[in-house]
Formats: C-alpha cells, structure tokens, sequence
C-alpha cells in the first residue's frame, strides 16, 4: 500500500511501505492493566509468584500500573511471556503480550 505524505516544503511524495518484520525479531512485552477490583497486594502476590518479581520491583510496579492504567512488568520472548499471561488472567487480573515496535 502506498500513502501520499507532505514533506516541511509542502510537496507530496510517496512512500513505500517496508517489509513487514517478523515477530521475533522485535521482542514481546507483559502488560497489566489497571482496574478498580484487584486489591494492591493481590497484584503486587502474582507478580512475585508469577513474574519471579522481589516484593520491592512488585511493588513499584503495581504503584505505576495505577497510575498510569497499565505497565510492561516483563520482557521477552512470546512463548515465555504468554504462559506468564495466562497465569496472570487465570487469577483474574488483566494482561496482554504485545510486541514491541521500533
């Protein structure tokens, strides 16, 4: 698919779509969402059992999943991430594997 685009000087030119990346090569995020059901520590308790978080790195990422409505809390490959994923909703927290882009 091709889209026309404006440079600075106001002259279109067209760009041409890159190859599409293969997923592994860009790596894969854990995500947890924020809602109001799950009690802080019941968050910060999976992140440790699920994650292998210490309680401190358990802690300040449930403060930031607050505060911001979700948080990356680990990195990696898809496979190993998912499994963490399931877990995780498997204890009625939401949680997403998203692959990073560059």
């Amino acid at each position: 698919m091709k889209s026309i685009v404006q440079n600075n000087n106001t002259k279109p030119w067209e760009k041409q779509d890159n190859e599409v990346l293969e997923a592994t090569s860009a790596g894969f995020a854990l995500i947890v969402w924020n809602d109001e059901v799950n009690s802080f520590e019941w968050v910060i308790e999976t992140l440790i059992d699920v994650c292998g978080h210490s309680e401190q790195q358990a802690e300040q990422c449930a403060l930031i999943i607050h505060c911001k409505g979700k948080y990356a809390v680990k990195y990696g490959d898809y496979e190993a991430l998912k499994v963490q994923c399931d877990a995780i909703t498997e204890r009625g927290i939401g949680a997403t594997v998203e692959m990073l882009t560059t």
